[in-house]
């Protein structure tokens, strides 16, 4: 039962970051998201500290489960149409429903981490169900700087997404197309 109480209450804690940004998450606000009593969460959670690290464990998880979901329905990928529509499906993933909500609380968990060391390591997932579909797709397509070329061009999606959070719509497709272009040069 505690995994689980202390599940709901990281995604709780996520939910408050989504919605009421980094200076609203407090103890109080993820009782009162999970609806539990009064200092539950300071229970669980003592500092503000473990409730990010709580929050930023469980964001990686959900985030690594939707990448290998991703890789899943797509591979292999064999043609740039190919890249192009799964990098097109991933974005409008990331910036609808539950995963426009772990964006919005990935990027300020993002920014926290360049003050806490913790957080950063925990950030940088070891596996990358995406990454790798990537390089796979760079290498056989003759890239030599694979591990580069695949870093620049997923960390330009990202910015992509990101713009398309603050400015609104959807990131277009030409965009990624042009960035996977030019990461195949």
């Amino acid at each position: 039962m505690v995994s689980n109480r202390r599940t709901l209450l990281a995604d709780a804690a996520l939910d408050v970051l989504a919605d009421e940004g980094i200076r609203g998450l407090t103890h109080r606000a993820v009782d009162r998201r999970a609806a539990m009593p009064p200092g539950t969460t300071s229970a669980y959670f003592r500092t503000r500290a473990a409730l990010l690290t709580a929050l930023v464990t469980r964001l990686v998880h959900l985030d690594q489960a939707e990448l290998h979901t991703t890789a899943e329905e797509l591979a292999p990928l064999r043609s740039t149409e190919e890249l192009v529509n799964g990098m097109m499906l991933l974005t409008r993933r990331r910036l609808t429903g539950e995963g426009r909500r772990r964006s919005l609380a990935r990027y300020a968990c993002a920014v926290e981490s360049v003050r806490d060391r913790e957080l950063r390591e925990i950030l940088v997932p070891r596996e990358n169900a995406g990454l790798d579909a990537v390089r796979l797709f760079l290498a056989a397509h003759g890239v030599k700087d694979v591990k580069d070329r695949s870093h620049t061009l997923l960390t330009c999606i990202d910015g992509l997404v990101f713009d398309r959070l603050v400015n609104g719509g959807e990131v277009p497709r030409e965009a990624v197309e042009g960035l996977i272009a030019a990461a195949l040069r």
